[in-house]
């Protein structure tokens, strides 16, 4: 019997599995990461984000997750305008913690 709708799996996070590599060279880089409190100002005026879903809030939150994939398809979108910067109430500098985060993902991936 077809009831309209298909069962998807858990999207649930084991956080003891996690690895949590990436985010912690972040903060060890750039300690501003950990102070984010994800309002959602920086996803509210980014200009990219209306066609690619790209957040800052969205990309620190998945690496918390380990889901770096997830994390370095939104950075690949981000036009580093700097508006997300302007707008945060703690003053993170988010296009320092983008520009980091792709330096390290591709120091990861041995392109640099």
């Amino acid at each position: 019997m077809d009831f309209g709708f298909n069962l998807q799996p858990s999207s649930a996070v084991n956080l003891d599995k996690v690895d949590l590599d990436i985010y912690r060279r972040l903060l060890s880089t750039d300690p501003d990461a950990a102070t984010c409190m994800a309002c959602g100002s920086c996803s509210a005026t980014c200009t990219a984000s209306e066609w690619s879903g790209m957040s800052v809030r969205r990309v620190l939150n998945d690496l918390q997750r380990g889901k770096v994939n997830d994390a370095r398809k939104m950075l690949s979108a981000c036009m580093l305008c700097g508006k997300c910067t302007m707008v945060c109430p703690r003053g993170i500098n988010t296009r320092h913690i983008i520009l980091t985060l792709c330096r390290i993902l591709d120091d990861k991936e041995g392109r640099l």
